[in-house]
């Protein structure tokens, strides 16, 4: 009996440190969308930052903003620090160069809140719950949302890309 409880706990203990939630969701949902937002970024011309496909939808650049903006609210969140000036800086930026490093910072600065995260820290409290999935959730909902400003500009999407690509090394 004693056995089958020691062997039960060290197994417990096992999974825990495996971390399956914030492993799967970093491996295959964080760094994907990353890739994605970060060439989509880099794909649309300078002169197409500022488009909008209706009136009333947010810019090509304003999309990406967002993205950078609760980048640094989620992840200083998982980091339990104060949000970075980075999250207030990025409202006014406008132009290619600009958006896209300030995006690409805020995803490092997420890369790193990801790299101490467990999935017992990801459950710890509804805050840093709520942060950790919002920090997936949302990119690839603005992921979805430019898709349609790449496409419509000619370009397509660094997902779409990737998919033909593979599937070329397969032939």
């Amino acid at each position: 009996m004693r056995k089958t409880i020691l062997l039960s706990c060290l197994a417990l203990g096992t999974l825990r440190a495996q971390n399956y939630l914030t492993t799967a969701a970093t491996q295959r949902y964080f760094n994907v969308v990353r890739r994605n937002l970060e060439a989509s970024a880099d794909a649309m011309p300078a002169d197409k930052y500022s488009f909008r496909l209706t009136a009333g939808q947010m810019s090509f650049a304003e999309w990406l903003v967002h993205s950078t903006q609760r980048n640094y609210s989620d992840c200083a969140a998982l980091k339990s620090e104060a949000v970075p000036a980075g999250e207030q800086q990025a409202a006014t930026l406008k132009e290619k160069a600009e958006v896209s490093k300030a995006l690409k910072d805020s995803f490092a600065y997420c890369a790193d809140a990801l790299q101490n995260m467990t999935d017992q820290k990801a459950v710890s409290s509804a805050q840093v719950s709520n942060a950790f999935l919002h920090l997936v959730v949302h990119n690839n909902e603005i992921y979805g949302n430019i898709v349609g400003y790449l496409r419509v500009s000619g370009i397509v999407p660094p997902s779409t890309a990737s998919r033909a690509n593979q599937k070329g090394k397969k032939n």
